[in-house]
């Protein structure tokens, strides 16, 4: 997608700026040094230390989308942030061999191993039973070396490989990436815990179960260990990971 860029050194949020600024007729990419009032979902804040990350937002604009397929907003942000990050990791100057560790934490967290590398907050505006536009807000934690927040399991690119990373090249990397006409199941094939028994917990309490699949609509159905299938919209069910670090 063509995407009008800019740079502003602070901002309380960029997905908020942009919907009181942006020019609300063009696809924009709004990226900063630093965020004052960062947000994960919910209540949840996104700690970020001043010009060591990449926190950005992309107002889009989509054509013909209609709401019961929003999900592939969240499917297409995820896979070429995924994709960015595989491509640093399999260059010939990476410390890494393999950036298959990367994976995508249902709905859209980007994982590596058992640690969130990135978290994603996507507002969308609906009219007519189509998505008007729809701001993608994205904090990536690329430089940064401590963290002190209560958040159970941050990482950064320089944590995993040691190096240090030029941001603004890392985001046009993933904003050459995004295109909605994200392949689904390249989507189910990144994601986090896709083979095997892993433990999580619903309203009933905790269970080990398998990944079946992610619906086209964005509901996770897992299969536990009797062989129920049990189904999942956001926020309904937590995987239950082990801190290591």
């Amino acid at each position: 997608m063509d995407f009008d860029i800019i740079h502003i050194d602070e901002t309380g949020s960029t997905n908020r700026w942009l919907r009181e600024h942006a020019n609300t007729e063009r696809d924009q990419l709004l990226w900063t040094d630093y965020q004052t009032a960062g947000r994960g979902c919910g209540s949840n804040t996104w700690e970020s230390e001043r010009g060591k990350n990449l926190l950005f937002s992309l107002l889009i604009h989509p054509q013909g989308l209609k709401a019961n397929a929003q999900f592939s907003i969240s499917m297409a942000i995820s896979v070429a942030i995924v994709k960015a990050l595989s491509s640093l990791l399999s260059s010939p100057s990476s410390l890494l061999s393999s950036p298959s560790s990367f994976t995508i934490k249902w709905p859209n967290d980007i994982y590596w191993c058992d640690s969130k590398l990135c978290g994603i907050l996507i507002e969308n505006r609906l009219s007519g039973g189509f998505v008007r536009d729809s701001i993608i807000g994205v904090g990536l934690n690329v430089n940064q070396m401590q963290f002190l927040s209560d958040a159970p399991n941050p990482v950064s690119l320089r944590q995993i490989t040691g190096r240090e990373y030029d941001r603004e090249a890392l985001l046009h990397n993933v904003a050459e990436r995004f295109t909605l006409d994200v392949d689904a199941e390249e989507y189910r094939s990144l994601l986090y815990r896709r083979h095997g028994f892993h433990d999580y917990r619903d309203v009933d309490g905790d269970f080990e179960a398998e990944l079946v699949t992610v619906e086209d609509d964005g509901h996770l159905l897992l299969r536990d260990r009797n062989g129920r299938q049990r189904r999942y919209a956001f926020k309904e069910v937590q995987f239950t990971i082990t801190n290591n670090q």
